[in-house]
């Protein structure tokens, strides 16, 4: 009862609901629904409304293509169709080296390499430069702050494609693939509910320490980005094996194969996002902006699927912007802060009725702590069939059970869905 008084309270609290008061001071609790709340939360004439089927179809469009950008260059064949001709490429190549603390220079290897992600990558060219848009704000910023080559935002593209969500093979995470060891070394936590490699910009504070420090060992900068992807071990290995020779290109030959092709892979990268409109080079979709969104600090537990029944934020949006979080949940754990990323406007909505939004939170986490009586077996399987319009968080809530669960019973990578598809379910719940 004290309860229903609060929630009663607060929601009189808020500006607008003064005349409702007097009409009907008797609010039942079925009543607190999300719906209620959603349409008579504060807004503001400056705030718009955010598509979500755009959005979504925006999120996921972006991440269809994550092709490598580190290729076999002895396997690239059938690229003089691309019309870019040598002495062109040459001048482009001695103004980027002038203008950049790198060893940037010509190449029939990387010629090659530039002519080949231009006749088979421009479709992930295009949607790179789409991510960039939102990405590279935030690099830069990190990057200045600790006096490194802004150029080397371009290294995650080499990395990631800009994917927060990408996992290589051996385990390596985010935008910069971090490993799990690495990652702790510069204070990146994961742990059940977050993967702060993931977070672009705790990841990017962790890069731009590492490559400082791979900086200060080798005093070259070929010589960090070789460290960056194969270790130091290895670039060690090379100077010895060539003789204590410390330049690049003389020491490629005894590098490990992928790091052979990873110099190459950030220099074409670097050529291309830098003369990408003299190639048409342009964003496939027009992609968020940093600048557009807010951070806020978390104060209890709260869902995706919350969220998005409360402050109408597309999930595959929300997951967008806080990749760190790996079941669509952030926690609230004693003595750590999370924070949740949104569109200015739906912050500032967040914060002008943040009490309010957290009580209702209260009440729906209610609902899944009510015991289940004694004879509902919660082990029992059933066989869901997905239906259009349905998502991983929305067949969760239905069932009680995580977003996580789902996927570790189904075996799925990702939370992409089909309609018609079949999911097993153990239900917590009727």
């Amino acid at each position: 009862m004290k309860q229903l008084t609060l929630i009663i309270a607060i929601l009189f609290s808020l500006k607008g609901f003064a005349d409702s008061a007097e009409k009907d001071s008797t609010i039942e609790i079925q009543s607190l629904n999300y719906e209620y709340f959603k349409s008579n939360l504060k807004s503001y004439k400056t705030a718009k409304n955010i598509d979500s089927l755009w959005l979504s179809e925006l999120y996921k469009s972006q991440l269809i293509d994550n092709s490598s950008f580190i290729v076999d260059i002895d396997s690239i064949e059938n690229v003089d169709e691309v019309y870019l001709p040598t002495e062109v490429l040459i001048e482009r190549l001695k103004y980027l080296n002038s203008k950049t603390p790198f060893n940037i220079g010509y190449s029939p290897e990387l010629e090659k390499l530039i002519k080949y992600h231009l006749q088979k990558r421009r479709t992930s060219l295009a949607n790179v430069i789409g991510r960039s848009q939102y990405y590279f704000p935030m690099v830069e910023e990190n990057l200045a702050k600790h006096n490194i080559p802004i150029e080397l935002k371009y290294l995650a593209i080499v990395e990631s494609a800009l994917n927060a969500k990408a996992k290589s093979r051996v385990g390596a995470t985010g935008i910069w693939q971090f490993m799990y060891p690495t990652g702790l070394q510069y204070g990146l936590k994961v742990n059940s509910y977050v993967d702060e490699r993931s977070n672009p910009i705790k990841s990017t504070e962790a890069a731009s320490k590492y490559l400082s420090t791979l900086y200060n060992v080798f005093g070259d900068w070929d010589l960090a980005l070789a460290a960056y992807n194969s270790g130091p071990g290895n670039v060690t290995k090379a100077i010895r094996r060539s003789g204590g020779k410390t330049n690049y290109w003389s020491l490629r030959p005894f590098l490990p194969k992928e790091t052979a092709n990873y110099v190459p892979a950030f220099y074409a990268t670097l050529y291309l996002m830098e003369y990408a409109k003299e190639h048409n080079l342009q964003p496939k979709k027009i992609q968020a902006n940093f600048f557009e969104t807010d951070t806020i600090h978390i104060k209890s537990q709260i869902t995706f699927e919350q969220i998005n029944k409360i402050l109408d934020v597309d999930i595959e949006f929300l997951r967008f912007l806080n990749p760190q979080y790996k079941l669509d949940i952030i926690p609230n754990i004693p003595g750590e802060n999370h924070f949740i990323t949104l569109p200015i406007s739906t912050a500032a909505r967040f914060v002008s009725n943040e009490e309010m939004i957290y009580a209702i939170v209260a009440e729906d986490t209610k609902k899944f702590e009510i015991p289940i009586p004694q004879n509902i077996v919660v082990n029992d399987k059933i066989r869901y069939k997905v239906k259009s319009g349905d998502n991983l968080g929305k067949i969760a809530h239905k069932y009680g059970v995580d977003i996580g669960q789902i996927k570790k019973w189904n075996n799925l990578k990702n939370s992409t869905i089909k309609s018609g598809q079949y999911l097993i379910i153990y239900p917590k719940r009727t």
